[in-house]
């Protein structure tokens, strides 16, 4: 019991990327456990995961909808889940150095969603894919970790990684050359219905990226749409009204005072940013690196 209230507690205190990193890891091991019972019992595990995975045909897809999201968190085997999980914390904690843990999840979830609107439209406009719609399902979160990867590396182009064994790279090399390695293997034919799903995350990221830069933040309206959500699970506290007399405290900030606040903190943040991305990082000033550093580690 008390491992289980450690891994709540790390779940409920963890940054977004600390919990969707639980979430697959999480997902992984009840899907494991309840195939194996499956095959215990003398029966088919394969059903668990053509109730979770997203299949390409819109008669088997309108009857499991909610694959459009669970296939994005859900992994076959250990090696398939261990890799994307590396690449989700390497490319998700550079993400959240530049940008917030909400935006991470926007991109994370919005990227996945378009992996699968690219991935079924492909195998139902396409003949030579139209052909093994019926058997083919899409699953992972490779193509919402494309979207992660590709938007940071068009933000902050000339930011530089170190890769151990080779030297440093700016992680738009890096972008390239996975996107290079993901189109090579879908020429080749292996795992088509997933480069084609990890090319919808791309395209998302690229799109994200390019209208960031430009002071449009096109998931805002989907962080809204999960943050009203959620409120309707939280239980709002009662409100207590007090008088008190004036003192010679500093009165409480009215909303348009503190939107204008954050609005000119994000400005310069968002400046910064662009100084990074034209210049590189050791451009900044010493204040500069301060601001994005606290900016980074409130996120």
């Amino acid at each position: 019991m008390k491992f289980w209230d450690w891994i709540k507690s790390n779940f409920e205190r963890g940054s977004v990327l600390t919990r969707l990193i639980y979430i697959n890891l999480g997902l992984f091991i009840i899907v494991r456990v309840l195939m194996g019972i499956i095959i215990l019992a003398g029966g088919n595990a394969d059903v668990i995961l053509n109730w979770l995975a997203m299949p390409a045909g819109f008669s088997a897809l309108i009857t499991r909808p909610w694959t459009v999201v669970s296939y994005m968190f859900l992994h076959y085997s250990f090696l398939h889940i261990l890799f994307n999980l590396i690449a989700l914390y390497w490319f998700g904690h550079l993400f959240t150095r530049f940008l917030t843990g909400n935006n991470l999840f926007s991109v994370y979830m919005l990227g996945g969603l378009s992996g699968a609107a690219i991935y079924f439209a492909a195998y139902n406009l396409l003949p030579f894919l139209m052909v093994d719609k019926a058997n083919a399902m899409v699953l992972g979160a490779s193509a919402s970790i494309y979207a992660v990867l590709v938007a940071v590396a068009f933000i902050v182009p000339n930011y530089e990684i170190y890769i151990p064994f080779i030297s440093r790279v700016k992680i738009k090399w890096l972008a390239i050359a996975f996107i290079v390695l993901d189109l090579i293997s879908l020429l080749a034919g292996q795992n088509m219905g997933g480069h084609i799903a990890h090319f919808g995350g791309t395209v998302f990221g690229y799109v994200y990226a390019v209208q960031h830069k430009q002071g449009n933040d096109i998931t805002r309206w989907f962080e809204k749409l999960v943050l009203s959500f959620v409120s309707l699970f939280k239980q709002k506290p009662k409100m207590h009204v007090s008088y008190k007399r004036a003192s010679g405290k500093k009165r409480p900030e009215t909303d348009m005072e503190y939107n204008a606040r954050k609005k000119a903190k994000q400005d310069e943040i968002n400046r910064i940013l662009d100084k990074v991305s034209t210049s590189g990082y050791g451009s900044l000033t010493k204040r500069e690196k301060e601001i994005l550093f606290k900016s980074s580690n409130k996120r």
